[in-house]
């Protein structure tokens, strides 16, 4: 500030000097003796201010005081551990009530209908919540080259009592995907990449067990898309699955492990899409899927020397097509070809007859249709069926499923964005080798919260 001052009143004394120079000839000498007083006063100030500049060149430099009305300064704030990741949470909350005429194998969700037996009165009431569901996406950082991004979930179909539910593993799994190249690789646990549609019902098992193949497994899978043109797309998908076997058959050991973990091999499963223009409306879909894998079962002991294994093959093949037909109208279906698929929900559960060491032949499939003639109102019917090959039930002890069928309709009205209630009416039919066939009407309530 001082030096400041300096400057402008050298400037100033040099401005007036000039003047008086230019004007001497035409200012009064009264005035001339005014300005002169006027420029020796400010050359007295200007000298003056040159010593106080001296004085403080030759002066240690120290720290300036803080002034009283400044605040601390204010640490950085720690960064989360979260904040470099895009997290969001989502699930729904899930109550149903159902009644039934025949009593349902589980329960709170049909799988089949148990055979009667000569009891008349088999009339089922089930409520439960262990549908509520929770889950997790996790993004990284946007790339233009890679995306990474990761996946968990749970419902309540662990095991436990009723009122105590077990959380059980749905999803968790991550996902490496180049968008630029149309691929990605997927590691973890997920749906499986055969069959991989499913009926819009309110119980729990979307027809599983009764024409709808494919469940959700350990694996590395491969995903590559190529397009066609504007409006065509073929998408080719292929994966490394865990084999899930069984440790209680009744052809095992004491000492066996895991069937499918015995097989020394994962499961391949793999399938071609081709999405392209019909109808006006939306572009159709239609996937041909299938896999091949095995179960090995150790048959000696371990102290025997005789080659005591017994291996059998599982296998699908499937066809999917997903058609919008108009803004309110979708048909969907499946059909499918396969042996030992009990791990695949199919085959009514069966999957080996460990009595003639056979693998159990099944086929099936579903169709459905999505009618949304309001935003407000959802309605969706569909058929479901799985039949077995009987020949191979064969000498099985226990229940011997042969056909397992639904007929469904149901309704969700939605409340709100994110509350529903629904109610779903069915009606199941079960087959079995050498005992009557048994039949159920369900009625089934839902209040469903979205988050």
């Amino acid at each position: 500030m001082k030096k400041a001052r300096l400057f402008a009143g050298l400037l100033l004394i040099a401005a007036l000097s000039g003047i008086c120079l230019a004007d001497a000839g035409t200012v009064p000498s009264k005035e001339n003796a005014e300005l002169k007083a006027r420029i020796e006063k400010l050359e007295k100030e200007l000298a003056e201010l040159k010593k106080i500049v001296a004085e403080q060149k030759q002066a240690p430099v120290t720290a300036a005081p803080a002034k009283a009305a400044e605040k601390p300064a204010v640490p950085a704030e720690k960064k989360s551990v979260l904040s470099g990741l895009d997290i969001k949470l989502y699930g729904r909350l899930k109550a149903d009530a159902a009644i039934g005429t025949s009593r349902a194998d589980t329960g709170n969700f049909v799988k089949w209908i148990r055979p009667d037996r000569g009891r008349n009165d088999h009339s089922q009431f089930d409520m439960t919540a262990n549908e509520s569901r929770l889950g997790m996406w996790v993004f990284g950082p946007k790339d233009k080259q890679l995306q990474t991004s990761g996946r968990v979930e749970i419902d309540f179909y662990g095991g436990g009592a009723e009122n105590k539910s077990n959380p059980m593993l749905r999803h968790a799994y991550l996902n490496l995907d180049w968008p630029d190249e149309k691929f990605s690789i997927l590691a973890g646990q997920t749906s499986d990449v055969i069959s991989p549609l499913f009926p819009y019902t309110l119980n729990y098992s979307v027809a599983w067990w009764a024409g709808n193949i494919g469940y959700r497994r350990p694996q590395i899978r491969l995903t590559k898309i190529y397009s066609l043109d504007d409006k065509t797309e073929l998408k080719l998908e292929g994966a490394l699955a865990r084999t899930i076997g069984r440790t209680n058959s009744k052809i095992m050991t004491a000492d066996q492990t895991d069937s499918g973990e015995n097989s020394g091999m994962p499961t391949f499963q793999g399938r071609v899409a081709l999405t392209f223009p019909w109808l006006d409306y939306k572009p159709t879909t239609i996937g041909f899927s299938g896999h091949y894998g095995k179960e090995k079962y150790d048959t000696n002991s371990v102290s025997s020397t005789a080659d005591g294994s017994k291996t059998f093959d599982s296998w699908s093949l499937n066809v999917d097509v997903t058609q919008p037909i108009n803004q309110w109208l979708t048909f969907k279906g499946e059909i499918y070809w396969g042996q030992d698929l009990d791990a695949y929900l199919g085959g009514i559960g069966q999957g080996v007859n460990t009595v003639r060491s056979k693998e159990i032949g099944d086929r099936g499939g579903w169709v459905a249709a999505s009618i949304t003639p309001d935003p407000k109102w959802n309605f969706n019917v569909g058929i479901t069926m799985d039949d077995v090959d009987k020949s191979d039930l064969e000498g099985m002890s226990g229940d011997k499923r042969t056909f397992n069928r639904s007929i469904f309709g149901n309704v969700i009205y939605s409340l709100d964005e994110n509350a529903q209630i629904g109610f779903e009416l069915s009606h199941w039919r079960t087959d079995y080798l050498g005992e009557d066939d048994a039949e159920s009407l369900r009625a089934q309530t839902s209040f469903i919260y979205n988050f």
